[in-house]
């Protein structure tokens, strides 16, 4: 399951890249999300026959995990009429001085924007959390918290404005909730949000962070138009198909 995604560099991302290139070439059966990773492993000699575009099951699951009634203490301190960014900042290639970069932007953009509310659930390396608490911590509309499972995750994701990430399978879930992606990464194995309108790289500069956000925040037409392309990585239907292969492939 999701087989093909490429980025062709082994140490970006670190170390998925390498995991994905030797999963695929152990397995059998290839359960591509999207046409352009079914084109990388046909040029990396596997069977057409045994390679199926089915999208993602992490679409799928979107199904099962946001409700219209769901309720935290931290959305009960925000205001409605504010406008969230959800973060999430965990890269092995973006430790140091690139993590410390992306929070002084994003500090800066709070404290521009008096309505915009920040909420960051915070990886537990420690080197993370010291400078999240020292750069983010007590101030005004920035909200620090635990890491979330995926069923709070995806609620508040759902309730966003705007996601500010280095993540990989938040590119694929997002626009299935509207919800456009600021990338802090300089390439991505998921092209194909790039070029469906759904995510956009922004890297790890002040510059390039903070003008991808105002842009967001200030240019209503082309948040509308990242908010409303369409998820190139599949229709909630992905379980469904791989079922139905392996069905005929084990009778």
């Amino acid at each position: 399951v999701e087989a093909g995604l490429r980025t062709h560099d082994k140490y970006a991302p670190f170390p998925e890249e390498m995991h994905r290139q030797l999963a695929d070439v152990l397995s059998d059966l290839y359960f591509a999300p999207t046409e352009q990773s079914k084109q990388n492993l046909l040029m990396e000699n596997k069977s057409t026959d045994s390679i199926f575009v089915t999208g993602n099951t992490s679409v799928d699951a979107l199904n099962y995990t946001i409700t219209d009634d769901y309720q935290h203490p931290v959305l009960r301190l925000i205001p409605d009429n504010h406008r969230v960014i959800l973060v999430t900042v965990q890269r092995r290639e973006n430790m140091g001085e690139p993590i410390r970069r992306v929070l002084h932007a994003l500090r800066d953009v709070v404290e521009t924007n008096p309505d915009v509310e920040l909420v960051y659930p915070v990886h537990p390396n420690p080197e993370v959390e010291n400078l999240a608490e020292s750069i983010l911590g007590g101030r005004d509309r920035i909200h620090l918290v635990e890491p979330m499972d995926v069923y709070d995750f995806h609620n508040f994701a759902a309730r966003s404005f705007l996601i500010v990430t280095d993540s990989g399978g938040i590119q694929e879930e997002a626009p299935s909730m509207n919800v456009p992606v600021l990338l802090l990464r300089d390439e991505t194995e998921r092209p194909e949000g790039i070029a469906a309108g759904t995510v956009k790289i922004v890297g790890t500069t002040i510059e390039g962070i903070q003008q991808g956000i105002f842009q967001m925040l200030h240019d209503k037409k082309e948040y509308r138009k990242m908010a409303h392309a369409k998820n190139p990585f599949g229709d909630g239907h992905a379980t469904e198909r791989i079922l139905k292969v392996l069905d005929e492939y084990l009778d």
